[in-house]
């Protein structure tokens, strides 16, 4: 399974997921019509990816947000010099990573998904949970994210962080089988995000992803 794959679309169709498809110039936050980084591609060359699956802090924030050795997220970005952005960056990554420990371990309830999510971020990453619980399905290869930019708010309470994220090494696998599926390459492998990092009003340097904004089919990240 890929992204576009049939089973998703018949798989979001039967859950109501299609909330709020993000794309072209018309940014809403919510959920995308499509399960966030699952698709396959050309892969855009990098300096220095690194693997991300396990970042080298196992638990941020006390946090577990390990994955499984066959999940890899990369993270091939520069950190900002602003220390409030860096550490939103951080989070952003460690979001995501949570959204994927979420699907290995089948639960939306785990600590890495509700530590570093609330509100609408937290909505957008239950929903992608569920639409790979629902399918059956987990994930195996390389997730890639890049060209990151950061953007703080005047009140230094928010941070967008915006990257291009190239699924073409990423692969959905059923759960009950291992089967590993497979699509060709095409411009759906390729998402814009930008996601609205909050800090936490008491949690000691821990952003949080309250909005997601995802521009699909993304040609500028190709």
């Amino acid at each position: 399974m890929k992204r576009r794959t049939l089973p998703i679309a018949a798989a979001f169709a039967a859950a109501t997921l299609m909330l709020t498809a993000c794309g072209g110039g018309d940014d809403k936050a919510g959920d995308s019509d499509k399960i966030a980084g699952t698709g396959q591609g050309t892969e855009k060359p990098s300096k220095s990816a690194k693997p991300s699956g396990a970042p080298a802090q196992d638990k941020p924030d006390g946090v577990d947000v390990s994955l499984p050795s066959d999940m890899n997220l990369v993270f091939d970005w520069e950190k900002p010099e602003k220390e409030n952005e860096a550490a939103a960056m951080d989070d952003a990554a460690n979001f995501f990573r949570g959204i994927y420990r979420g699907v290995d371990k089948r639960t939306t309830k785990d600590a890495a998904v509700t530590a570093y999510a609330t509100g609408d971020g937290l909505h957008y990453a239950n929903t992608q949970i569920n639409a790979w619980i629902d399918g059956g399905w987990t994930a195996t290869g390389t997730l890639r994210h890049y060209d990151a930019t950061t953007r703080s708010a005047a009140n230094g309470t928010s941070v967008e962080v915006a990257f291009c994220a190239d699924s073409g090494k990423f692969y959905g696998k059923e759960v009950k089988t291992g089967k590993v599926l497979n699509t060709e390459p095409s411009i759906e492998d390729f998402d814009y995000y930008r996601i609205i990092m909050i800090k936490h009003p008491t949690g000691d340097g821990l952003w949080q992803a309250s909005k997601v904004f995802v521009e699909t089919k993304a040609a500028k990240c190709r």
